[in-house]
């Protein structure tokens, strides 16, 4: 298996403007969220990329990205018709080959600075399969993300066969149908947000989406019916990954970029003497 190509899922139309949102990087630069994803990519050693975008996006998006090192395509998602069929309107451009997949609201920030994608990348072609990263996650939580059940790889710790994979389940359904021998009670194997993924994705979406036209295809369903067909392999990623999309999410993925960068004992004083006037503002009304 080689891995040449990426596709960045950014065509959500209700947050059409969040790519264009500006952090600083661990090494101070002022970059655009969509410029970080995109540079995940490439720090995996991926030089082709496809940016799935709503129509018009196209040049504002290029803009954004004029200084990656990265051939870039851009295939508009003309309808909308959800996630999977998003990743679904790249297939042209990836055509019959394995490829890497983002979506375009998470920022990843690896403690290690070796890239949470370029980790996934090397598993991928290590096992020749289709695999997700995924992170340990409280079942609080399970509304946010897909969800997959397996067994641990023999004699390969993180490494995981999936046997099913469901869409933002309840506790309920999770503890019934997604339970992972190793991890503690309440806990289980949410999505990372990155893939490597084989083309066989685009004849289970495409399928599905014509079977009914009715019900928007989820990722998580088509990577359900992957499992059933080929081998399909999750992997616990050491980074962290921060929903720009949720609130707070873009302040929550500044910080984390900020304290694993070299500004972090700038930000921990600043953080320090925000925390110390509150309190100091707090002891004077409480007097008062």
């Amino acid at each position: 298996m080689q891995i040449r190509k990426a596709v960045v899922t950014a065509a959500r139309q209700q947050q059409r403007n969040l790519p264009i949102q500006t952090l600083f990087d661990q090494q101070g630069n002022e970059r655009s969220v969509l410029s970080l994803v995109v540079g995940e990519a490439v720090s995996a050693g991926i030089e082709d990329i496809c940016i799935v975008v709503w129509p018009g996006d196209e040049d504002r998006y290029a803009r954004l990205l004029a200084d990656q090192p990265a051939r870039l395509t851009f295939a508009a998602q003309v309808e909308p018709r959800g996630y999977a069929h998003a990743v679904l309107c790249a297939r042209e451009f990836v055509g019959d080959q394995s490829f890497l997949h983002f979506v375009g609201d998470h920022i990843y920030v690896d403690p290690d600075h070796n890239g949470c994608a370029r980790e996934l990348v090397e598993a991928a072609i290590s096992e020749n399969s289709a695999i997700s990263g995924v992170q340990v996650t409280h079942e609080g939580q399970l509304p946010l993300y897909g969800t997959v059940g397996g067994r641990q790889v023999s004699g390969k710790p993180g490494l995981y066969q999936v046997d099913s994979v469901l869409e933002k389940p309840s506790p309920t359904q999770a503890e019934q149908q997604l339970m992972v021998p190793g991890l503690r009670s309440g806990h289980y194997l949410c999505f990372f947000g990155m893939h490597v993924l084989t083309p066989a994705i685009f004849e289970i979406i495409s399928h599905m989406i014509v079977s009914d036209r009715d019900v928007r295809v989820t990722l998580s369903s088509a990577l359900n019916e992957l499992a059933r067909r080929e081998q399909y392999l999750a992997m616990i990623q050491k980074g962290r990954r921060f929903d720009v999309g949720v609130k707070y999410g873009l302040l929550t993925a500044q910080l984390a970029l900020a304290l694993s960068g070299r500004d972090r004992d700038q930000v921990i004083t600043e953080l320090l003497n925000v925390l110390a006037s509150r309190e100091l503002g707090a002891k004077k009304g409480a007097e008062g």
